[in-house]
């Protein structure tokens, strides 16, 4: 790992001259989709032939303690606590009700709770960083949890991704599955990260940043964030299934 903040910089930078549009599966400062993206057209894939009847959820039913990230242990988690709430939505603003929505972050540190995460920053044992939730009949899904830390990466020196939260969404069966990150508005790491700039046009890259939403906190316990989740149209929110 050779290259330098101010090469990858560079090549984001001379992408962006070329007028780039739509979203690029190999996107060269992005290093490893070099090796990570698709290069042949998808597999038709007939659901009945790998579904169940319906998604499973799990061994039980959703519990809406899930949706708080903050609760699953005996003690508190460190960092600053967070509502991020929104709603999904289909292309003519429709809500989506029953969707299975999960989030997975790192912890108010920047580490995730992974073997491969051997960065020196502290695990919190206090904080798991999963949870999920279904959909209300309006489409709507609350999450309480920390605010994630930014990271490490070892994509090229000095590296650090913004900080951000995982969403996945399920349809009615598991071949819908759209998975994306949710960010924070005003990332002084933006325009230094690969997998942000990765997607070209600037207003779809703001449909991925939060809002600060101050009808969303709670008193004296946590400020709050809301973002919609658009799963098609050209208002549609980015899927890494279109990244990479």
């Amino acid at each position: 790992m050779t290259d330098t903040q101010a090469d990858i910089s560079a090549e984001i930078e001379k992408l962006s001259v070329e007028g780039l549009t739509g979203v690029r599966l190999d996107y060269p400062p992005y290093r490893s989709s070099l090796l990570r993206h698709p290069t042949k057209a998808p597999h038709p894939v007939d659901p009945e032939t790998i579904e169940r009847a319906a998604p499973v959820f799990g061994a039980q039913d959703v519990d809406p303690l899930e949706a708080d990230l903050t609760v699953q242990h005996r003690g508190e988690p460190i960092g600053e606590r967070i509502v991020v709430a929104g709603r999904v939505l289909d292309d003519a603003g429709r809500p989506v009700a029953g969707q299975l929505v999960e989030v997975w972050q790192a912890n108010a540190a920047g580490r995730y709770i992974h073997q491969r995460d051997q960065h020196p920053a502290p695990l919190d044992p206090n904080f798991t960083g999963a949870g999920r939730c279904l959909t209300g009949p309006d489409g709507s899904y609350r999450f309480t949890t920390v605010k994630p830390g930014p990271y490490p990466w070892r994509n090229h020196v000095n590296a650090w991704r913004p900080a951000h939260i995982h969403f996945s969404l399920f349809g009615s069966q598991f071949t819908e599955r759209l998975v994306t990150q949710m960010y924070f508005p005003g990332d002084p790491l933006f325009p230094y990260d690969p997998i942000y700039q990765s997607v070209p046009d600037a207003r779809a890259r703001a449909r991925l940043v939060a809002a600060y939403d101050h009808e969303l906190t709670v008193p004296e316990i946590s400020t709050g964030y809301h973002w919609d989740i658009v799963l098609s149209g050209q208002r549609r929110t980015l899927f890494e299934s279109e990244l990479a």
